[in-house]
């Protein structure tokens, strides 16, 4: 696939993070349409975006700009790496349903929300070296860039990285977009002890997690205990049942990890059309379409990446 060139990377970070504060002011000001404009048009283009190719939205996210700017020195251990994903993992199932009693109808509250993350991440760059703090540590993204980006569909380089730095001791999606899933499940990959990993939780419980979250709604913030026991609860249902298949049959990490990333974005986008088009006031035959796209997404990346997985497994007998 053809890139552009660093010049252009770099325009594009450029503009993201102007953009990032053109979103800011307008959650402040104008808060129905921008609310509309990102939950409705931005933030669906993502999951696809991450399942063709994770450096896409890597090379550009704001707040990899911002982590990039601080020049600390810290490199992350894989012994940390372990206690920061799981932080990352925490934050994405706070934050993602309280859109529902929040975010999806608070403007101001979203503004300073990332505003928040935002100078976490320019904090994060200060202490450690290049990645290390926030994009491959405790950003609420990674774990679904990692899920999603496990065998990617378009060859894009990551531009941000000159050099590697060794910033991140393993597991760095960037160098391997691949291998990160396995590295982050380190020796525990080759048998089930992965199920309890954070990482091997989080994918496992995640197609529970999509399906808990559109089958709420949005509501007041009293309702936040209710919208926390229902995602919790689909979360707890897709976590046990998987797991169980993937104990009693001994499924391989590299495989269920893939099954629960292409369930995880069929059921995004499954569920998520029939809100865009009716926020959009967009014809049924837009919610068709996106359905039918998902579901060919899936049926091209799956088989694509079982392949890579079985070419990543481990000799029978190697199996613990």
């Amino acid at each position: 696939m053809a890139v552009p060139s660093d010049g252009l990377w770099g325009a594009a970070q450029v503009i993201g993070v102007l953009l990032t504060l053109v979103l800011v002011g307008g959650l402040a000001t104008v808060p129905d349409t921008t609310l509309d404009i990102l939950w409705n048009a931005v933030i669906p283009i993502l999951p696809a975006a991450f399942l063709l190719a994770p450096s896409l939205w890597r090379n550009v996210c704001p707040l990899a700009t911002l982590n990039m700017l601080g020049g600390g020195r810290r490199v992350l251990t894989a012994r940390v790496a372990t206690g920061a994903s799981a932080i990352g993992i925490v934050l994405l199932f706070v934050l993602v349903p309280a859109r529902r009693f929040l975010f999806n109808e608070n403007g101001p509250a979203l503004a300073v929300t990332i505003l928040a993350v935002a100078s976490l991440a320019l904090l994060a760059g200060a202490l450690f070296s290049a990645k290390a703090g926030f994009c491959n540590a405790i950003c609420p993204v990674l774990p679904v860039e990692r899920l999603y980006g496990q065998e990617p569909l378009l060859r894009v380089r990551q531009v941000r990285c000159r050099r590697c730095v060794r910033c991140t001791q393993t597991a760095c999606i960037d160098l391997s977009a691949r291998e990160s899933v396995r590295q982050t499940f380190g020796a525990r990959a080759d048998g089930t002890g992965w199920v309890f990993t954070p990482f091997g939780i989080f994918a496992l419980a995640f197609p529970g997690f999509v399906i808990g979250y559109f089958t709420t709604s949005d509501g007041p913030l009293s309702t936040w205990a209710a919208v926390y026991g229902h995602v919790g609860a689909w979360s707890g249902a897709s976590l046990a049942l998987l797991g169980a298949i993937t104990l009693v049959g001994r499924v391989p990490a590299l495989w269920m990890t893939r099954l629960c990333g292409v369930a995880a974005l069929v059921l995004y986008y499954w569920f998520g059309a029939p809100g865009i088009a009716q926020v959009w006031a967009l014809p049924g035959v837009f919610v068709v379409g996106v359905r039918a796209t998902a579901l060919a997404l899936a049926l091209v990346w799956l088989p694509r990446a079982l392949r890579g997985a079985r070419r990543r497994l481990p000799a029978e007998g190697a199996r613990a």
